[in-house]
């Protein structure tokens, strides 16, 4: 009886202390779930920065859009013109197919060739082009074309050298200045929709437009009218004062139009 007295007096001892390890027991569960939930959450973090697109803000912009100085003077007119002169020496990496494009569309299509200056504004912040297989090829048509024409009109070399020369350095560039930079100024002051700093027109652009209007103006006249020289143009008569005479109206019309086109959209 006494050993049975002290059972039960052990007894109530011995539930509380399996109560209290319940207790403890329930606790470090408890206590592992929050931990393995927190894991798991970190987990779940990391997962979904892995499968979640993400937007990278640009390291170089500010908090409100305004470009850095460093990329500021990327895009300044002196930082535009040295990576054009660059690629001017690196054939491969000009497109000459979408320079051939722009070339057919001036005389079917103007429109279409502007409207490429337009997205490329958009896109790269710039009017003017950046690739220089455009002027290349120009200046190869000008040299082949004004090398035919001394041949149809039975020049001598010097000669046809001299007129190459003036072609290329009055006709093209030097008239392409007067009128780039005349043009540059109006569209500026008065074509530009909105007056600031970040929406002018370089003066590349409009020298751009100098040469897409040239060049329409270059095929009529040192290609298309060498077929009328010898027979029609030169001889003496009324037919040959009004072709040659026709000829150098849609020449020079060709140019107006495609230089109106290239600044109707400022």
């Amino acid at each position: 009886m006494p050993g049975l007295f002290r059972r039960g007096q052990e007894g109530p001892g011995r539930l509380r202390a399996g109560s209290e390890r319940l207790r403890r027991g329930r606790a470090r569960k408890a206590a592992g779930g929050g931990g393995a939930g927190r894991g798991g959450g970190r987990a779940a973090g990391r997962g979904s920065s892995k499968m979640l697109p993400t937007t990278l803000v640009n390291s170089g912009s500010q908090g409100n859009g305004v470009l850095s100085p460093r990329d500021a003077a990327r895009h300044t007119a002196g930082a535009k013109r040295y990576k054009y002169l660059r690629r001017l020496f690196h054939f491969r990496q000009m497109d000459f197919e979408f320079a051939l494009w722009q070339m057919l569309y001036l005389f079917t299509s103007p429109q279409r060739v502007y409207r490429n200056f337009h997205y490329r504004k958009q896109t790269k912040d710039q009017w003017a082009r950046d690739d220089p297989a455009f002027l290349v090829l120009l200046s190869i048509w000008l040299c082949v074309s004004t090398v035919g024409f001394g041949f149809v009109l039975d020049m001598g070399f010097f000669e046809t050298i001299k007129l190459l020369l003036w072609v290329v350095f009055i006709d093209c560039v030097g008239v392409g200045l007067l009128i780039a930079t005349l043009m540059w100024f109006i569209s500026n002051k008065y074509l530009v929709k909105q007056q600031n700093r970040d929406y002018d027109v370089e003066w590349g652009y409009a020298f751009d437009v100098h040469l897409n209007a040239f060049y329409p103006l270059l095929v009529i006249l040192h290609f298309i009218q060498l077929f009328f020289i010898n027979y029609v143009i030169i001889s003496d008569s009324v037919i040959g004062y009004f072709v040659g005479n026709t000829l150098w109206l849609i020449a020079i019309g060709y140019y107006i139009y495609v230089t109106f086109l290239g600044y109707s959209g400022m």
